[in-house]
């Protein structure tokens, strides 16, 4: 029952094929959101880069979110850290998440950058911190690897991975209760990103590869693990 989760898969979702409607892509968005602030994120971030900021006492902030979409997390971020000075950069390759996070930029502030997270456009040590969020489990190892050496890179502070933990309980819970909420399209999509996810283990073993001296695992609510390092 469990052979499933002795390894990643590397089956590919929908949204990573292009294989929904625009009403589905549309549904999923407004679906990510709840899941971001309701779920998993928001306390995911509270617990490690907010608290990590708070802890320092940091004023002014820079922080770069890769694969940042339609800047959703970085708003949970701002909102936060209303009381700091907060850059904020959204890096995307896509460009219709661009164009939605410059359509709200004079709200939000975001500062949006085309770029493959493979390879960051920052100097080294520029920002204070890299994130990403539910983005991981979407490459290959070794491009996971890349991504990871590179959040390293750029961040002056630290960097956090907030990802989902491949493990039966997460999943099988993720599949009885999504019934209930959403779609099918993000129902199966939000399954399968459990498979192809890593271990607390495994992502431990991707930051030795990309040269991380200082890695730590802690598990999150809603199965969630974050991966930070510096």
């Amino acid at each position: 029952m469990f052979e499933k989760f002795a390894h990643r898969s590397h089956a590919l979702e929908r949204l990573d094929t292009g294989d929904y409607t625009p009403e589905e892509y549309a549904r999923w968005q407004r679906e990510m959101r709840f899941i971001h602030g309701i779920l998993g994120e928001r306390n995911a971030l509270n617990n490690s880069l907010i608290k990590h900021i708070r802890d320092s006492g940091l004023d002014y902030i820079s922080i770069v979110d890769i694969g940042a979409g339609t800047g959703n997390i970085l708003k949970l971020v701002k909102k936060g850290l209303a009381d700091r000075d907060v850059l904020a950069i959204a890096a995307e390759t896509s460009d219709d998440a661009l164009r939605g996070v410059i359509a709200e930029q004079e709200t939000t502030g975001i500062q949006p950058v085309k770029c493959s997270g493979m390879e960051l456009p920052f100097d080294d040590h520029s920002v204070d911190y890299a994130i990403c969020t539910l983005v991981l489990h979407h490459l290959s190892d070794d491009d996971a690897v890349k991504l990871i050496s590179e959040m390293c890179r750029v961040s002056r502070r630290r960097f956090y991975v907030i990802d989902l933990n491949r493990h039966p309980v997460g999943y099988y819970a993720w599949r009885a209760v999504s019934r209930l909420f959403f779609q099918r399209f993000t129902r199966e999509d939000g399954a399968l990103s459990i498979l192809r996810s890593f271990t607390a283990d495994e992502l431990l073993a991707l930051a030795r590869k990309a040269g991380v001296s200082e890695a730590k695992v802690e598990h999150s609510r809603a199965n969630r693990l974050v991966l930070s390092g510096r």
